[in-house]
């Protein structure tokens, strides 16, 4: 018998002698597969998240005189382009759509351009007092939003800036969240071996940035983007202060549907849901490379 002869008989006693090795390997590659239970829960999950939409679909499809009714309707009416149009008429969306987009845009911008560069300069440089003034950008976080109100009115109007877009833009260009949810990131995503490469190969600092940093933090980039244009679109607060209805913003536009000696329920919930559309549009659009850039940068962790 040739030795050509032996090897195959060998190595498939050698392969089935170690059945459980090859089990693991195989099994290593296998797909997971949600049971039953799985599917239910999470379908239970998705109605209740999607409960307060629906409902606020199906309020502004009626009339202000059925939702005052008891039982409340539960299903779709005939009313609701009627009401879209008149939330859109009395609350004047089309200036606060575009000013919206405007101020949630730019701030999205800023604050993931700056809160990266200032991640990075905390995860991988070293500079004296790192640590105090990452301590106390972390400090500014427990610090209530309220009590800023007034300095930043004070120091607004000093400006002369009242009632226009970049008083609401300028004090959220980059934001103690940002900051440390970047370094965090980057501690992980980005070893400092690669920075190092680069500056043995001769890159500059911007260069480093740009091709080094960027693309190792393109997943956290991109739920930080999503996370702050959800949050810049949604303000209520310094917005309904620093702004007025001449120049509004969408949140600040949907106060005034809620005035007046009887408000419409119909109408204000219409207006409620043109506020949210354009932020379930850029979900649907962008979240699938979101929830892709995350699921990359987990396998490159």
């Amino acid at each position: 018998m040739t030795t050509s002869e032996l090897t195959i008989p060998q190595a498939a006693k050698g392969t089935s002698d170690r059945g459980p090795g090859r089990r693991r390997v195989m099994g290593a590659g296998k797909q997971l597969h949600a049971g039953p239970v799985t599917y239910v829960v999470l379908v239970v999950f998705a109605l209740i998240s999607l409960a307060p939409l629906v409902w606020t679909a199906v309020a502004a499809s009626r009339t202000d005189r059925r939702l005052a009714e008891t039982p409340p309707p539960l299903w779709f009416g005939g009313n609701l382009f009627k009401n879209l149009q008149a939330a859109w008429d009395q609350a004047g969306l089309g200036t606060a759509m575009f000013n919206s987009t405007l101020v949630a845009g730019a701030i999205t911008i800023s604050t993931v351009l700056f809160s990266t560069l200032a991640g990075f300069a905390f995860a991988k440089l070293r500079f004296r007092f790192s640590g105090v003034l990452l301590l106390l950008t972390i400090g500014t976080m427990m610090i209530p939003p309220q009590l800023a109100v007034v300095p930043l009115y004070l120091w607004m109007s000093d400006l002369g800036w009242s009632n226009q877009l970049q008083t609401v833009i300028l004090p959220s260009l980059v934001t103690a969240f940002g900051t440390f949810f970047m370094r965090q990131y980057l501690v992980q995503a980005l070893p400092s071996e690669l920075i190092e490469a680069a500056r043995v190969d001769g890159a500059s600092s911007i260069r480093i940035v740009w091709h080094v940093v960027f693309p190792a933090a393109r997943p956290a980039m991109a739920v930080l983007g999503l996370l702050t244009f959800v949050f810049a679109w949604n303000d209520f607060l310094w917005p309904i202060i620093a702004l007025n209805q001449q120049n509004p913003t969408v949140q600040v536009a949907l106060n005034a549907l809620g005035t007046g000696y009887v408000p419409d329920q119909a109408v204000i919930m219409a207006g409620a849901l043109l506020g949210t559309l354009p932020l379930l549009i850029a979900f649907l659009l962008f979240g699938k490379q979101i929830v892709g850039g995350i699921m990359q940068g987990a396998i490159k962790g």
